[in-house]
Formats: C-alpha cells, sequence, structure tokens
C-alpha cells in the first residue's frame, strides 16, 4: 500500500468512525471527518439519559476535540461519485453544498431505525438514535403526566396517557422499559401521588423471547422479571399498525399508548440505500475481510453500515469499535491481516438494579449483573470527563432523585 500522506475522508461519527479516527495515523494522513452530528454518542447508556439517570453531555465527546490535525466538517454526504474520487456534501446548517475529494474513503454512517414497514410508525413513534430522541421521550414522559393529572380528564383517556408502548425486544427497548419503570416507580410515584399505580408499561417483540441475540435462559430471566416488575411482556405477536393512540397486533388487540417507543432494528442509511457499491439482502454495503467494498481499493466500510457477505457480524458496538481499531492499523501495513472479530460478550439493564450478563465465560443475572454492568460501561466511556460525569450522574440520581421538571 502506498505509504505518502494521503486524503482519507471519514463519512460519520459513531463507534466505528471515532474508533478509527482516534488511532489513524495522522502525520501520514490528512484526515478529514464529515458527520451531520458533531460529536460521539456513547450509545449503550442513551436510555438512561430518557429519564435522567444519566445526562446528555454525559455521554458525547466533540469529534472537533477528539484527535489534533483533523478537518471536520458538519456536513451530510448526499452522493459518492467513486469514477471522480470525490462526495458531495451539505451542510447541515444550511443548503450549502461542496464537494470533496479523497484518496481513501471510510464510510462509516451507521442505520437508521428500521420500521419493516409497518404503517404509521414513522409518524407516530419516538425512536432512541441520538439525543434529540432521548430527549423528546424524556419531554413526553413528563407531558403525559402533567396532563393526567389535570382535572376534568376522563378515566379512559388518563390510563391512555399513562400507559407506555415499547416495541422491540432487543437490549434498547429492554433497557428503555427498565429505565420507564425505574423512573415510574420511584420519582414519578412521588411527584404524582394521585397518579400511584396506575401507569403502564407494555413490551412487545415479534419473536418468542426477549433479548434474542442473549443466551435463552437470559432472556427468559428478563421476561419473569420485568413481569415481576408490573411490565406487561407481549412475545411471539407482531404489531401490524400504528395509530396516533393505538397500536394494532396481528393477534387482533389494540393497545392505547401515550407514548410508543419504537425499537425493532436497523435499515440502511439513505447514502448507503443510494450507493452506486454492492449491497447484500439487509443493504449493507458488502465488504472484503480487509474492511473494503467490493470492487474498489480505496473505499472501506464497516459498522452497521456494512456486512462480509461469508460472515456478517451483529450491529452492535463493539463491532464497530473493533473494525474501526483495525482499518487504522491495516492501513499503515503494506499486507494486513484479514480483519478478525472478537467477540466480548453482550449486557443489557433490565431495571431494580438488576442486569444480565452474557459472557463467554458467565452467564450472570441479577444485582451482581448490574454492578458488572456498570463498571463495564464506566470503563468502556471514551473520555475521564465521560467517567466522571456518568459516576456523578449516578451518584447524584442515587441521592437526591431524577429530575421531573419540562423544559
Amino acid at each position: 500500500m502506498d505509504m505518502n500522506r494521503r486524503t482519507i475522508i471519514v463519512l460519520g461519527a459513531g463507534f466505528g468512525a471515532f474508533s478509527f479516527l482516534r488511532r489513524v495515523d495522522t502525520r501520514r494522513s490528512a484526515v478529514t471527518v464529515v458527520s451531520p452530528r458533531n460529536h460521539f454518542l456513547f450509545t449503550p447508556l442513551l436510555p438512561s439519559t430518557t429519564v435522567g439517570t444519566v445526562e446528555f453531555r454525559s455521554i458525547i465527546e466533540p469529534v472537533r476535540t477528539a484527535r489534533k490535525n483533523v478537518v471536520f466538517h458538519q456536513a451530510s454526504c448526499t452522493a459518492i461519485l467513486p469514477e471522480k474520487r470525490s462526495i458531495v456534501c451539505r451542510s447541515a446548517l444550511d443548503e450549502h453544498t461542496f464537494v470533496l475529494t479523497y484518496d481513501l474513503l471510510v464510510i462509516a454512517v451507521g442505520s437508521v431505525p428500521g420500521t419493516h414497514g409497518t404503517p404509521g410508525a414513522p409518524e407516530h413513534s419516538l425512536f432512541l438514535r441520538e439525543l434529540a430522541d432521548a430527549r423528546a421521550i424524556r419531554q413526553r414522559i413528563i407531558e403525559c403526566y402533567e396532563r393526567a393529572s389535570e382535572p376534568g380528564i376522563p378515566e379512559e383517556e388518563r390510563d391512555r396517557l399513562l400507559r407506555t408502548v415499547v416495541v422491540g425486544g432487543g437490549p434498547t427497548g429492554v433497557e428503555a422499559a427498565a429505565e420507564l419503570r425505574d423512573f415510574s416507580a420511584r420519582e414519578l410515584h412521588r411527584a404524582f401521588p394521585g397518579l400511584a399505580g396506575r401507569a403502564r408499561i407494555t413490551l412487545v417483540e415479534a419473536s418468542p423471547s426477549l433479548l434474542g441475540s442473549f443466551d435463552a435462559v437470559l432472556g427468559d430471566y428478563a421476561k419473569r422479571h420485568f413481569l415481576g416488575e408490573g411490565i406487561e411482556v407481549r412475545t411471539g405477536v407482531q404489531v401490524t399498525g400504528v395509530g396516533p393512540r393505538s397500536v394494532r397486533l396481528a393477534d387482533g388487540a389494540e393497545i392505547p399508548y401515550g407514548m410508543l417507543v419504537w425499537s425493532t432494528g436497523n435499515a440502511p442509511a439513505a447514502l448507503v440505500a443510494g450507493s452506486p457499491f454492492p449491497k447484500d439482502r439487509a443493504g449493507r454495503l458488502c465488504v472484503d475481510e480487509r474492511l473494503r467494498v467490493e470492487g474498489t481499493t480505496d473505499v472501506y466500510a464497516l459498522g452497521d453500515c456494512a456486512a462480509a457477505r461469508d460472515h456478517p457480524l451483529p450491529a452492535t458496538a463493539q463491532v464497530a469499535q473493533q473494525q474501526g481499531a483495525y482499518l487504522a492499523s491495516a492501513l499503515r501495513s503494506p499486507e494486513p491481516k484479514p480483519f478478525r472479530y472478537r467477540h466480548e460478550g453482550m449486557l443489557a439493564y433490565i431495571g431494580a438494579h438488576e442486569a444480565v450478563a452474557d459472557l463467554a465465560a458467565l452467564k450472570g443475572r441479577g444485582f451482581g449483573a448490574w454492578l458488572f454492568w456498570r463498571s463495564a460501561y464506566l470503563t468502556k466511556l471514551v473520555s475521564l470527563k465521560n467517567q466522571v460525569l456518568v459516576l456523578f450522574d449516578w451518584t447524584k440520581a442515587t441521592l437526591f432523585g431524577r429530575d421531573v421538571s419540562r423544559f
């Protein structure tokens, strides 16, 4: 590989892009990052921000200060022109467009929430991918309680406002339901004593069990734990339609809601869907064992937007993080070894100071797994600043509770 100084453009600011950015050799490469988001977001703790267990700014790291000698543009890439080795970008702040040229292109734009074509889901659901999503959920929770506490509200309407439906029984959906239950049982119970005991959470999952990527024993434990905490769990049933006030299930049931959180998987980002490169059945860019996009020598892809045909990997943060670190190292070598994923296990918080841990040497659950969950995520945060802020947030929430203000 040519070791002369070259221009590398990185698209995205997620786990894959940020891991690459922190390790790439900027002495040999002029690196430019293009992303509509000017910060890295530690998404594993995003559900905790929906209820104030962790504050928003505690889990972000600015891209501009992450690495010296790196150029950043807050913009979206709207088109890739491989024959010209260039990309077309549109500013995230206005409609200004510009063109950048590259020697190497790293596509790490992630994915967007998938609704599987469910009618009404995009219009009426709240998703959980960005800080803006978490803030919208936080605002909606308090709004529903404030409205339900007003005099003259019919009892049926009050119950609707106090019912939350979470669609998707993967780690994000499970943790969102768990955090909401904790918040309802403690802070909202105290702040709205007249509504105590009326709030309900329903978790809907199309597959037969929760946490399908975990060991089946842990998925069953999470379901039993939720049922014991008063969370209604509906597994093995699909959502067939979403209205502004209720969801319809395949078994004919209709569930009213005040807030609907949708977390059922991924769909390709618009840039990936419209790119000229080969894609797999899920719409992800096909890459070889060195993360090069098939049919190219100067375009790489990693994270949720990429997949190897022979052995596709799960769309998780640890996969993207390892791919980013690998690619930064591989670009320094004339004959890099193929990428090999090292599975480090999976963790999920299930509420009431309990978690499940699916590790190679251990299938943990309960309070001990929760302590491990917290310590593992604390060490995975990308800066000392984030670690201190999150630790302070956890301590503050334990001692003083979470804020119930709406602003």
